[in-house]
């Protein structure tokens, strides 16, 4: 039983930024302070609208906020106690169409790379995350060699 009336519960659930969000705009701070300001935003024309898109380099980026998109960080291990059944649906979505449009990505010849909310944590590892990630020639996987293995490779969501 949710303890909000429906008019509580709509409010509160359109006050959720999709765009624009916290950790999105610190992943574009430290794109620009590795010198990698040449990207779009919320590409409504290639899959999952990447957060960050390097057109010329085929490069997408996801920040994906731990709760929404289910990662295994306690963050993301939490749920809500009212209505459960209705949010593991919710996220168990969220997280196929994630999967989704990271294959689909990769069959357009585009590399993605997906950094949670909860890796802001530690910047300095973001940053060098995403300065290999950049540095790298050409589309490639899902993950760099060395890096968290909390992101998902192609086709794989993370858990």
């Amino acid at each position: 039983m949710d303890n909000l009336t429906p008019a509580q519960r709509t409010r509160t659930m359109r006050s959720v930024k999709s765009r624009n969000t916290s950790a999105e705009l610190v992943v574009r701070a430290l794109c620009r302070e590795l010198g990698e300001p040449g990207y779009r935003v919320h590409r409504d024309d290639l899959p999952g609208k990447p957060d960050l898109a390097f057109v010329g380099r085929r490069k997408a980026i996801f920040v994906h906020g731990c709760f929404w998109h289910g990662h295994t960080c306690r963050a993301g291990a939490k749920r809500p106690k009212t209505n459960p059944e209705y949010w593991e649906q919710k996220i168990g979505r969220n997280r196929q169409r994630d999967s989704a449009s990271l294959e689909a990505l990769a069959a357009m010849g585009w590399a993605p790379l997906v950094i949670w909310e909860c890796e802001l944590r530690t910047p300095a590892v973001v940053r060098e995350r995403l300065r290999q990630f950049l540095a790298r020639p050409g589309a490639g996987g899902g993950t760099i060699a060395g890096s968290s293995t909390t992101s998902p490779t192609v086709g794989q969501p993370a858990g």
